[in-house]
């Protein structure tokens, strides 16, 4: 098959793997019955399987940045296979998890480390092939790793209905294991030196590839570099933020039911999604600067106006939850290309994956301080100044990483 059209196979098949990596995000709907199994074996009240998630977001740079160097050496297959299996393997492994350390490890470390390795891969990967729609190639893989906690949700309350949580977990870690393992076979490494006539004078296209594909420790000794792994930390806090505390956050701050409140998860991961995907690909008209400008603008004023809510404001509460779910999604969508745009795409698997670290840090930090500002307070209002305060740095390095700034 000409790779002109095989490309938009590799990406089905890249976009298939996030949608099962994704489910990451789905923790929300088994921490919960997760805790009350726990309780019920372990005779002790577990009110928060928390540190589960935050283990699992904050160690997934360790195999980006592993899997991104091998995967730049022999291609993307192997790399998938290797985190198609530790994921599954992470998740069967939570369905036999007897205590909240054992599920750190089964699911924290194993599919935490499992979503790293096939995430930086597929995503660099996909990139690699689209030179000149690099923005859309990101912007479609992430978002359908970000759609995945819309979807998987859906799929994991209509197994409980049925089935205990410890079924669901060995479940959906066989069938996305061995889906993850079984698109690998289409999914192939892109030629060294693709392009496509005119990707970088094409209309729309802000800048030239770099002359030189970075290494990453050539990356390290750039400013920008730092500058712009800021940027990604800023720019992913309030939506990790958010993502980590959405149920008890609405009913808690709006005075939603669960039923609503749970309802707000579903909203929030569909802004997500629709950011991811729409910023991408207009990204690649308007440049990644001047999209991520317009994002963080957008960012500063939703947490402002999350900042002056509570019960009766339902509308305002949508709208600022809306778009700093849209504008946490654009980030994610954008920065794939943008690095590879930035440093080279011959080396993007490992570069992307040390930025990546600005995510991680923002999945940490995120949950840490709201809970924070929750437990001394009794209010979360206060960490969306916090969150707005972030956007706000992230609006100005954007302004000094944007080459037509400089050029005026």
């Amino acid at each position: 098959m000409d790779i002109m059209k095989k490309r938009w196979l590799i990406l089905f098949a890249s976009c298939l793997v996030t949608l099962c990596a994704g489910s990451l995000y789905a923790w929300s709907v088994f921490a919960t019955p997760m805790a009350e199994y726990l309780s019920t074996l372990t005779g002790t009240q577990i009110a928060s399987l928390a540190i589960v998630f935050t283990v699992a977001n904050s160690v997934g740079p360790i195999t980006m940045i592993s899997g991104g160097a091998i995967n730049d050496r022999i291609g993307p297959r192997w790399i998938l296979i290797i985190g198609g299996l530790l994921f599954g393997a992470g998740m069967i492994g939570s369905g036999f998890a007897k205590s909240v350390t054992g599920l750190v490890i089964a699911y924290g470390l194993g599919v935490g480390l499992g979503v790293g390795m096939v995430y930086g891969t597929i995503v660099s990967n996909a990139v690699k092939f689209f030179p000149d729609k690099s923005g859309l190639a990101g912007g479609l893989t992430t978002a359908c790793y970000g759609g995945s906690s819309i979807i998987i949700p859906i799929i994991a309350t209509a197994m409980l209905t049925r089935y205990e949580i410890t079924t669901c977990f060995k479940i959906l870690g066989a069938v996305m294991g061995a889906l993850i393992v079984l698109s690998s076979f289409v999914i192939e490494a892109c030629p060294a030196g693709f392009t496509v006539a005119g990707a970088d004078s094409k209309k729309g296209t802000k800048a030239a590839a770099p002359a030189v594909d970075y290494t990453w420790r050539q990356m390290l000794a750039e400013k920008k570099f730092y500058l712009m792994l800021v940027v990604l930390m800023c720019g992913a806090f309030g939506g990790m933020m958010i993502i980590s505390q959405a149920s008890p956050l609405a009913q808690r701050m709006m005075g939603f039911t669960p039923a609503a409140a749970a309802a707000v998860v579903s909203i929030l991961a569909f802004f997500n999604m629709l950011g991811r995907l729409a910023s991408g690909m207009i990204s690649d008209k308007l440049g990644a600067e001047r999209t991520m400008e317009v994002t963080f603008s957008l960012s500063c004023v939703a947490c402002i106006l999350l900042y002056f809510c509570g019960a009766g404001k339902d509308a305002m509460f949508y709208i600022g939850l809306s778009v700093v779910g849209f504008s946490f999604g654009s980030i994610m969508g954008i920065y794939p290309g943008y690095t590879a745009k930035q440093f080279g795409r011959k080396n993007n698997s490992v570069n992307y994956g040390i930025m990546f670290i600005g995510f991680a840090l923002a999945g940490l930090f995120g949950p840490m301080i709201m809970n924070s500002i929750y437990g001394s307070t009794g209010i979360y209002q206060p960490a969306f100044l916090v969150s707005a305060g972030l956007g706000l740095v992230g609006l100005i390095l954007v302004f000094i990483l944007d080459p037509k700034k400089k050029a005026n």
